[in-house]
């Protein structure tokens, strides 16, 4: 079975859109809360729930994170930058896992992997922090064989592959070559002894072929499932994303 962690972000920039401004993050007339949607996630059959608290805070706050810490029955898995601040953060969060990504202010979602190689020292240190407390680190990287070597070097349990290469090739020659890179890649992670996660991009058709990559633990979806939840319900949306994973 590949495990689904549903990545809740959107529901906070649906909610962010109209009440930027305001004060607190729930309760009254402040809708959606992506604290209850995470919770249906959950009962539909979603493994973990994701979230990315972003440094300019742009959809996920503070507070919904730790209401989700305090809420959900499942796992908690933080995409953070590796930063000091953020890695203080976690520490006192205290989340099932982390997951270390780039941040561009000009990108409107994460776009590309994380830079192991040229940040290898920050992301050891970041990734030694983690280990000792006892939460799971994986690091969002591009199937690359030297990041992927890194990944292994700095001692991450896990990595998650970015698909969004893949994704974004949809229908081109380019696909295919991107899939290849994919299969080299989780492959080279399982010999490494990685965890092998991946994400970004993943849709209801994609996932077809996606699912065939081999050694997958977990996939992290949120963008097509929330796009999906908008016709059908997130407990639909979920429970369709987990068919078509392991049918």
């Amino acid at each position: 079975m590949i495990l689904l962690g549903v990545n809740i972000d959107h529901c906070a920039t649906v909610r962010q859109a109209r009440y930027r401004q305001v004060a607190v993050t729930d309760g009254g007339v402040i809708e959606p809360d992506p604290v209850a949607l995470a919770v249906l996630a959950e009962r539909a059959g979603a493994d973990g729930i994701t979230v990315h608290l972003r440094e300019d805070r742009r959809h996920i706050q503070e507070r919904d994170v730790w209401r989700l810490r305090e809420s959900i029955a499942t796992r908690l898995n933080l995409e953070m930058t590796c930063t000091p601040a953020m890695t203080e953060f976690a520490l006192k969060l205290k989340p099932d896992f982390v997951c270390l990504v780039p941040e561009n202010r000009e990108e409107v979602t994460t776009e590309g992997g994380l830079d192991v190689v040229g940040g290898r020292g920050r992301v050891r240190d970041c990734v030694a922090a983690m280990n000792a407390a006892g939460i799971k680190a994986s690091l969002f990287i591009d199937p690359d064989e030297a990041q992927i070597e890194c990944a292994a070097a700095v001692a991450a349990p896990f990595v998650e592959l970015h698909t969004g290469a893949y994704a974004s090739a949809c229908h081109t020659p380019q696909q295919g070559r991107e899939f290849q890179r994919l299969r080299l890649g989780t492959a080279q992670a399982h010999e490494l002894g990685l965890t092998v996660n991946a994400g970004h991009g993943i849709n209801y058709v994609n996932i077809a072929e996606v699912r065939t990559l081999p050694h997958l633990h977990e996939l992290n979806i949120g963008h097509s499932i929330i796009s999906r939840a908008l016709f059908t319900g997130i407990d639909e949306a979920v429970r369709e994303m987990k068919a078509r994973m392991n049918a």
